[in-house]
């Protein structure tokens, strides 16, 4: 999942990217909000992560002119404004979550979870699928469905035994 995070204090960009990419997003940090529209425009991104209180276009001016566009992408307003009327003001500017610092790690990653998870329909996913391989990003395992075998194939057990798979074999 790619997410774009615009922060400009450089300390807790540093922190949060780190935390996010340990938790396997892949991050692009920006410092401002007239960078982050750039990089939504020229990038295809899962969600955003934006600060409010930011240079050359702040959170709220960037989120709307997202939203103007008619720019779905999933937002989470992360700062320091933590009065109601500022909550209410960015959630009714069309952000999807808003969360003020400081705040916990956990919350973040439940949160970003949430968040990703509108818009998949509520169906949780971490599955990626191409013709008959699946990768669950989850837990990084690689699946396809088990072959049929023909008469006369071989199979390996899980012992590593080769068993003959013969249609005339009866059990007695």
């Amino acid at each position: 999942m790619r997410i774009l995070f615009a922060e400009d204090e450089r300390s807790l960009s540093r922190a949060v990217t780190a935390l996010l990419e340990k938790n396997n997003y892949s991050v692009d940090p920006v410092y401002d909000g007239e960078e982050a529209l750039a990089y939504l425009e020229a990038g295809n991104y899962d969600a955003v992560i934006m600060d409010i209180m930011m240079p050359k276009v702040d959170g709220l001016e960037a989120l709307r002119r997202l939203r103007q566009q008619g720019n779905a992408i999933p937002v989470l307003l992360l700062t320091a404004k933590s009065e109601v009327a500022d909550k209410v003001t960015g959630l009714d500017m069309g952000a999807n979550d808003y969360l003020t610092k400081p705040f916990s790690t956990a919350e973040l990653l439940a949160r970003i979870r949430a968040m990703t998870r509108s818009q998949t329909g509520g169906q949780v996913t971490s599955r990626l699928t191409l013709g008959n391989i699946t990768l669950d990003q989850a837990t990084f395992e690689l699946s396809s469905p088990p072959r049929q075998l023909s008469s006369g194939q071989q199979r390996i057990s899980d012992d590593g035994a080769a068993a003959a798979q013969s249609p005339t074999a009866h059990s007695h």
